[in-house]
């Protein structure tokens, strides 16, 4: 028996096995470690994933690229039907696939077969509604199965992290572990050091879980909507009566999970009818060009990296020539900043509740560590600081604490 952690993420995904005495991640995608959460159905050549699947897209391959898939989890698209290559099915199915090529290519990398996971979970996978938040953990559970796992557990994922902050700690110390990733923001408070790594149950080590259903792609889709939609017609008023195009196109067009939608001919059709009828046609023809050339999946893309610019730089820019010559949507930090002050002050905000839940007061927590990619959002980063003003701030490894601390817990619980 082969036990691992996987951390099925929003944007990226990783799997770790114990090697040497501790663990470590995997390279599932040449090098990387990492393997983004994206699949591309050709319709000749079987499916691919991660980066591969991303670059068959951006070069024209004929096909369909899903990416951000663990987003569906815990709603209804999980069970829609869907065109996936030649045939329909269930949107679990793109799940399915997508896992089981990461199963496939750990092993290969392992040289071993796999059959015990612990599998990494947000805290809620719906926010306030047990009954959906159980429902997505038993779908994920049985895709898991279907997969070729044999024993499947669950942990939620700042625990993972924190289980990997222990390896590196020297004393006991109680600390706050702050995971914002690309679909949730999730917290826990958890009592960590030298003596808690030898114990095999750590029930009573953690004092507190807290999330909300806000991540990176809700801070990509404010870009989307605010600095480059209006370029493709969002807002643009109808010729008659106070009406304006419908904004149904552009929400779909900002999620990676709707992208396709768009993609059928009949919604193209509407579209296109709608411009005969817009005072700016010429907007909407831009809109057209991107359905028509299915090019979505490429604009979601170049506004991620936008917002991780951001990270280092003042300004960013999204060059659209491809669209039309000299169009590009240009944006500051500060824009990005005011614009979802709301979002990163109620991913803080989750703090206080878990504070409340352990019975403790913010000059009890010894140290803060952060990891997910969003952690780099400066006003992301400074609400959750301002909570916690006297904790060690702890950079922990940002794609990969989740996943090595998933290993970690696998070894505690399966042996190994």
């Amino acid at each position: 028996m082969t036990a691992c952690g996987l951390d099925f993420g929003t944007s990226n995904t990783t799997l770790g096995l114990v090697g040497a005495g501790r663990p470590e991640l995997l390279a599932l995608e040449g090098a990387h470690v990492t393997v983004p959460s994206a699949i591309f159905y050709g319709r000749v050549a079987a499916p691919v994933i991660g980066r591969a699947a991303i670059e068959a897209y951006v070069e024209g391959h004929e096909g369909r690229l899903f990416r951000s898939i663990k987003s569906v989890l815990g709603s209804a698209l999980l069970d829609e039907v869907a065109q996936i290559g030649r045939t329909r099915a269930p949107f679990r199915q793109v799940l399915v696939d997508f896992l089981r090529h990461v199963k496939v290519r750990a092993e290969a990398a392992a040289g071993r077969e796999i059959t015990q996971v612990v599998h990494g979970r947000p805290v809620h996978f719906v926010d306030e509604n047990p009954e959906g938040d159980a429902k997505a953990e038993s779908a994920l559970r049985e895709i898991a199965y279907e997969v070729g796992f044999r024993d499947v557990l669950f942990q939620f994922e700042p625990i993972a992290a924190a289980l990997d902050y222990e390896q590196s700690v020297e004393r006991e110390e109680l600390a706050l572990i702050a995971d914002i990733g690309g679909g949730t923001s999730d917290f826990s408070i958890v009592r960590i050091g030298p003596d808690g790594r030898r114990r095999a149950d750590r029930t009573n080590d953690i004092l507190a879980n807290d999330g909300v259903r806000i991540g990176g792609t809700d801070f990509d889709r404010w870009i989307s909507l605010r600095q480059v939609m209006p370029l493709l017609g969002l807002g643009t008023a109808m010729k008659r009566g106070d009406l304006d195009v419908p904004s149904s196109y552009f929400h779909d067009l900002a999620s990676w999970h709707s992208i396709n939608r768009l993609y059928d001919p009949k919604r193209l059709g509407e579209i296109r009818q709608v411009q005969r009828d817009a005072r700016e046609p010429d907007k909407l023809e831009r809109l057209v060009t991107v359905i028509e050339e299915r090019r979505g999946h490429t604009l979601a893309g170049d506004v991620e990296r936008a917002k991780i610019a951001l990270a280092d730089e003042p300004r960013a820019r999204i060059a659209l020539d491809w669209v039309e010559r000299g169009l590009a949507a240009e944006f500051s930090g500060d824009e990005l900043v005011e614009n979802t002050e709301q979002l990163a002050d109620r991913i803080g905000a989750r703090i206080t509740n878990c504070l409340n839940q352990a019975g403790i007061r913010p000059d009890d927590v010894d140290a803060l560590f952060l990891t997910g990619g969003s952690t780099r959002l400066r006003h992301v980063r400074a609400a959750i600081v301002a909570e916690l003003p006297k904790a060690r701030v702890v950079e922990g490894d940002t794609f990969g604490s989740v996943g090595l601390g998933l290993t970690v817990d696998a070894m505690r619980r399966f042996g190994g």
